[in-house]
């Protein structure tokens, strides 16, 4: 039974390499295909593919009239919000827009403007420079751009918490909703790694797959022969409201947010904690505040970068707290990573696998690493019965986050 405070999903948009909007997106991911392919715009950098978000249908979601105004990552989170808010069956002329809030994680300033205007600065060339140089670069722009777009004048927030961006902005949007601060938020996180700075300084690092050769299998989550992360893109935006203001107004409810949980590592500026302390205490923390146990959880979406010490160490979280875990999932295989997005689009993943009762699969496990003991759904969709589904996200600096959707 969902309380009159509770935080629930009344609506959902996604931009993905699988493609623009939900259902596309979901349909792509239970096609079990990934999207990883050579990338021109990486033809020059040490890892030349990449998971892209198709041209065609994001610029027919945002208009001609917002590409010279912005980057990549705030239209991704546009579109995402008009088809989350349009899910909502919100009126934005009849709302009462200070009580609706906006919260949208982002890895960091986006490197599309950073490289072009570098390039013209070191070449003296400071009247070429754009405008908007700044405004459509700075992470907490797509939330900027998304109140604007909404006439949301709540709280409006950009969170930077690296990987687990998204998913800690959710986790604040819902904290502002119960707090009474809001009555809706427009949350999410959105990013753009896919550029020649991401993959010459993620590779430089060790963090990217290299397999050129094969794209399409080089993102291998949990496989014994995992080498690294694929760059994607793309963004989640959820609709959150309290349960009885969508109530009143007859809104339909895809899901309830019961359990955030956020923990710092304090250990490493990239290597997670070496026992997945701070992982743990965050899906324990999650439970917690969901009012649930271990075994009460169906399913897993998994952090799942591809990386042998991230797969390694999430798994051993996951052992920790359910013991027999759940199955499990990691569509990164299929879409890359977007960084700051990465944790809300697998969060909206969770909400449309409580709509769908699937689970989707996890792409290019051949060979399970003897090092994760975990009940992998691979290859295909696994048909489940599912009522609470947990999503975990882990971001550079060891900061861990863990959200739980319950069946609304």
């Amino acid at each position: 039974m969902i309380a009159r405070d509770d935080v629930v999903v009344t609506g959902l948009g996604l931009v993905t390499p699988a493609g623009v909007g939900a259902d596309t997106t979901w349909t792509g991911l239970m096609s079990g295909t990934p999207t990883a392919a050579h990338d021109d715009e990486l033809a020059d950098a040490p890892v030349t593919f990449s998971c892209r978000v198709p041209d065609t249908p994001l610029s027919a979601a945002v208009g001609p009239a917002m590409a010279w105004r912005a980057d990549r990552f705030i239209l991704f989170a546009l579109a995402a919000a008009r088809e989350a808010v349009t899910d909502a069956r919100l009126a934005p002329s009849q709302w009462d827009g200070t009580r609706v809030g906006v919260v949208i994680g982002s890895g960091g300033s986006s490197h599309d403007t950073t490289l072009r205007t570098a390039g013209l600065i070191s070449q003296g060339r400071h009247r070429a420079l754009s405008p908007t140089c700044v405004t459509r670069s700075q992470p907490n722009m797509p939330a900027g751009f998304v109140a604007m777009e909404f006439g949301a004048t709540g709280p409006t927030f950009g969170i930077t918490t690296a990987c687990a961006s998204g998913a800690t902005a959710l986790g604040m949007a819902a904290m502002l909703i119960r707090s009474g601060e809001c009555d809706v938020v427009i949350a999410g996180g959105t990013d753009s790694a896919r550029n020649a700075m991401g993959a010459s300084t993620f590779w430089r690092m060790g963090a990217l797959s290299t397999r050129n050769d094969d794209p399409a299998g080089a993102s291998r989550p949990f496989d014994a022969d995992r080498d690294g992360f694929v760059l994607g893109e793309g963004a989640g935006i959820l609709v959150l409201e309290r349960a009885d203001h969508a109530r009143a107004r007859g809104a339909l409810t895809h899901a309830a947010l019961t359990g955030f949980g956020s923990t710092g590592d304090a250990h490493h500026p990239s290597a997670p904690h070496p026992e997945a302390e701070g992982a743990t205490r965050a899906l324990q923390r999650a439970l917690a505040q969901a009012g649930l146990q271990p075994s009460d959880i169906d399913h897993v979406n998994a952090h799942g970068t591809s990386t042998p010490y991230n797969d390694s160490t999430e798994a051993a979280a996951l052992r920790r707290v359910f013991g027999n875990c759940p199955p499990v999932t990691a569509v990164k295989s299929l879409i890359g990573h977007a960084i700051g997005g990465a944790g809300a689009i697998e969060a909206a993943c969770c909400v449309l696998s409580l709509r769908h009762q699937y689970v989707p699969p996890t792409a290019n496990l051949d060979r399970l690493g003897t090092d994760i003991d975990l009940d992998i759904v691979a290859k295909v969709p696994r048909q489940c019965r599912m009522k609470a589904v947990a999503t975990t996200s882990f971001g550079f600096g060891g900061q861990n986050a863990a959200l739980i959707f319950q069946e609304a």
